[in-house]
């Protein structure tokens, strides 16, 4: 049995815990649950492949600052070392037990290795390299509890999507709000970790006469991402190296990351007027997190106080504050911002106010807290434990009950018996479809939360389950049954039976496809309906293209019968177009960028039939942790679609058949899928490869295409197992595999990262034309222009999946003329 810590995973808007002190943090707070959170200021790799800022050409990490947690990091982290169980919990497993990273340093080291050989050796907006941490308070061992149970201790806190920092777990086992105090005291703990340093020592690190030295607040610039607030720290908060002459190592404020940053690109915070972006803080979470931490700080250090508001508007409350800043900081004005220490203590040591951070960084949904619990309403309120008192004793429907939270009046849950309240369903919807990059869910399947979970040990088996919701749900002591199984196999694997309250639905893949569809945030209008064309009037399909990779669609729309009369296809990468050209023989219209294609170029490649696309989904995908969200970035090609889109459908009295789909990823924020589904005035579908291929893919896919919603059935051509879509002399040793990216690694498979193949007894990678088999292409679709494995494999982790694409267009055979 392996056992895994993982941190809970809460979005902004849902957290709910103490309210803070400060009535000002209170205003932002609110501010942000209205708005859409839409970037953190960190990231290394596009969504669920590899994540990299394109902009600036270097690697970012996505490894949690020393700020960001009160409990010490330990070598062990799970998201930091390949999710690692400790050695000593090793010991205490059963004979057949595995760790989660047994191979995955060399693996991890080698990767970064391969990323970092396109960028700078050293990447901007960095986080440190795993380092302990030992602070006041905090002990290893809580309780007198068992070393299995108080990991959570032992662990540094890893990293939460959309969420840099996660909070500290006291000695009680409740998670603790983190404070804004860290941030300082973090940064001196740390440069007193290696060695007793003098203040006078100190001082010296950055000497090259530039100014700007430890613990003083700047604006800070690097390339891709505005003017941001941040405090100069030393080398040795960030566990890297020294700063070259004339750089400064900064720790940003809203998100917590490093960058080493030029001293010529820094400004004073008290240049506030200059720096400050109304745009940025009216449309980004993140910056108004920034902004309010920064003056928050520079207050205290000040001693600023402002007077009470009586209006409950948080601009209002929050105005104060920036009128301070953009006015000079006065009466004190820069003097009052510096940083002040003795000559017996560290030049970090400052004291901050006590500010409860809960929206910005909202706990752990474990322990058993309502994460509605805040909110004013008549229905009753429950713990989890009471709720299977009330079910077992009581004999209570389970359907009346949230099983992620306690709480009643719930939402059904897709996979279990039982309900959802709507706070935890809006989590459901973005974290269900995570994965780490063993290719297992990043959280639990019953409530998308919880520190320590347990890992299927079915090899064609992704999921894992909480010791949380085991030990409630299911029996006190059933994750110590668990532990020494091996291999212990999930409650989607096992028997359809019942295990305490919990118990698989019998129709749980329909009610999976249900749940995805509604969303009861947002009715629309059921779309148009069109009726069937007679034979003989059905004329050649006409298809716009947008974001058209390598030309999927044409190539299912050729394969399903359909004549083509026209398709345009509007791409940016060369290889794609290569692959499009050469295998449709020129029969495609490639078109410039899709920002430049006008009303007029419409008009005159149009009228079309249908209008596909799906926009990169770097900056939407929560895997991203420097997601820009739908209003920067990649995210706001979303919104040339619609342009087009609006642009492509028929007038007022044309009355003929108008088709249109738009996909991408399931992981993304909430409010990015409503915003979305808002202005394209439809819900979508979630649909995974997995029932038609040999590999998970799910996509959410909007459009009006009739038969949207039918079931998901293969066909005789899929290729349905992993051994299906082998070469000769070839086998299998997994039946399906995971969501393959564009990362070299992520065809590995299962907690100890195993090539998928054996091939003479050895283990072997998928060769590119099994990649092709997986993905439905034709094999060899993608040998053109002597393109290598890797970018082949990259081509193929962008595309859509072929199968599901015809499972979509099929439908539209009683609209237009076929061969």
């Amino acid at each position: 049995m392996v056992m895994f810590e993982k941190e809970s995973a809460q979005t902004r808007e849902s957290s709910a815990t103490a309210m803070p002190s400060n009535k000002y943090s209170a205003a932002i707070m609110e501010k942000s649950n209205n708005m859409t959170a839409t970037a953190a200021v960190n990231g290394d790799t596009p969504p669920a492949e590899g994540l990299s800022e394109n902009d600036s050409g270097v690697e970012l990490t996505n490894e949690n600052s020393p700020l960001t947690a009160a409990e010490p990091p330990s070598p062990f982290s799970p998201k930091q070392n390949g999710d690692a169980a400790s050695p000593q919990d090793g010991n205490q497993c059963s004979r057949g037990s595995r760790k989660r990273s047994r191979k995955r340093r060399e693996d991890e080291e080698s990767t970064w290795d391969s990323d970092k050989s396109s960028g700078a050796s050293q990447g901007l907006r960095q986080t440190p390299r795993p380092r302990t941490i030992f602070q006041a308070g905090l002990t290893s061992h809580a309780h007198g509890k068992p070393r299995r149970q108080s990991r959570k201790q032992e662990h540094g806190t890893s990293r939460c999507p959309g969420n840099p920092r996660a909070p500290a777990v006291g000695s009680g086992g409740v998670p603790e709000t983190p404070r804004l105090e860290l941030m300082e005291q973090d940064s001196k703990d740390s440069a007193q970790s290696t060695s007793t340093l003098s203040s006078s020592e100190t001082k010296q690190e950055y000497s090259d006469n530039k100014g700007f030295g430890i613990g003083e607040l700047v604006w800070g610039k690097i390339k891709g991402f505005s003017w941001w607030p941040g405090i100069v720290v030393t080398w040795r908060a960030t566990g890297k190296r020294q700063a070259s002459h004339g750089m400064r190592w900064l720790q940003w404020f809203g998100d917590g990351k490093f960058s080493e940053v030029s001293a010529d690109k820094l400004d004073s915070l008290t240049a506030f007027p200059k720096f400050f972006s109304q745009a940025s803080y009216t449309k980004l979470a993140s910056y108004r997190r920034a902004v309010f931490q920064a003056l928050e700080m520079a207050s205290i250090r000040a001693e600023k106080t402002f007077p009470p508001c009586k209006s409950n508007s948080p601009e209002d409350q929050v105005k104060p504050m920036l009128d301070w800043a953009n006015g000079g900081f006065l009466p004190k004005g820069e003097e009052g911002l510096k940083p002040t220490h003795s000559a017996n203590s560290n030049p970090l040591e400052h004291h901050v106010l006590d500010v409860s951070l809960c929206e910005y960084f909202p706990s752990a949904k474990r322990p058993k807290l309502s994460l509605c619990k805040s909110k004013a309403a008549p229905e009753e309120l429950c713990n989890r434990e009471q709720m299977v008192n009330e079910v077992l004793k009581n004999k209570r429907s389970i359907e009346e009950f949230c099983l992620s939270c306690g709480k009643t009046s719930a939402t059904f849950h897709p996979l279990f018996e039982g309900g959802l309240c709507p706070t935890c369903k809006d989590v459901y919807l973005e974290m269900s479809y995570m994965y780490d990059d063993d290719g297992y869910q990043s959280y639990c399947t019953v409530c998308c939360g919880g520190r320590e979970v347990l890992l299927c040990g079915n090899v064609n088996c992704c999921r894992c389950f909480c010791v949380d919701c085991l030990d409630i749900l299911v029996d006190p002591g059933a994750s110590d049954q668990a532990r020494y199984l091996d291999p212990w196999r999930c409650y989607m694997c096992q028997p359809l039976l019942r295990y305490g309250v919990l118990k698989r639905r019998h129709d749980w893949s329909l009610k999976l496809q249900e749940f995805f569809a509604n969303d009861n945030g947002q009715e629309f209008e059921k779309p148009k309906i069109y009726p069937a064309v007679p034979a003989e009037q059905r004329r050649p399909i006409r298809v716009l293209s947008l974001f058209d990779g390598i030309a999927t669609g044409y190539l299912v729309l050729r394969d399903l019968g359909f004549k083509v009369g026209q398709y345009v296809a509007s791409e940016v990468c060369e290889d794609s177009i290569s692959v499009g050209v050469v295998r449709h023989e020129g029969k495609i219209k490639y078109v410039h960028d899709v920002r430049n294609i006008t009303k007029k170029n419409i008009q005159e490649w149009g009228p079309f039939d249908l209008v596909i696309g799906g926009s990169p989904c770097n900056d939407l995908s929560i895997v991203n942790p420097a997601r820009k969200g739908l209003y920067e970035g990649t995210g706001r090609l979303f919104f040339e679609f619609y342009r087009l889109l609006s642009e492509a459908k028929p007038k007022d009295g044309e009355n003929r058949p108008f088709f249109w789909m738009f996909e991408n990823v399931v992981a993304m924020a909430i409010n990015d899928k409503r915003d979305i589904s808002r202005f394209l005035e439809c819900n979508p579908v979630m649909i995974d490869a997995i029932e038609v291929s040999a590999a998970h893919r799910a996509r959410y896919f909007w459009g009006n295409l009739p038969g949207m919603n039918r079931p998901l059935c293969a066909s005789g051509m899929d290729k349905l197992q992993l051994q299906d879509c082998l070469d000769h002399g070839r086998v299998a040793k997994f039946g399906k595999v995971r969501t393959i990216t564009t990362r070299s690694n992520s065809i590995k498979q299962g907690k100890d990262q195993h090539f998928p193949v054996l091939m003479n007894g050895k283990e072997d990678i998928l060769w590119c034309t099994e990649l092709e088999r997986i993905f439905g292409f034709p094999v060899h679709y993608t040998d053109v222009s002597n393109m290598g494995r890797g970018a082949r494999q990259k081509l193929l982790g962008r595309s859509w999946s072929v199968p599901v694409i015809r499972h979509l267009f099929a439908p539209l055979k009683d609209y237009f003329a076929c061969e």
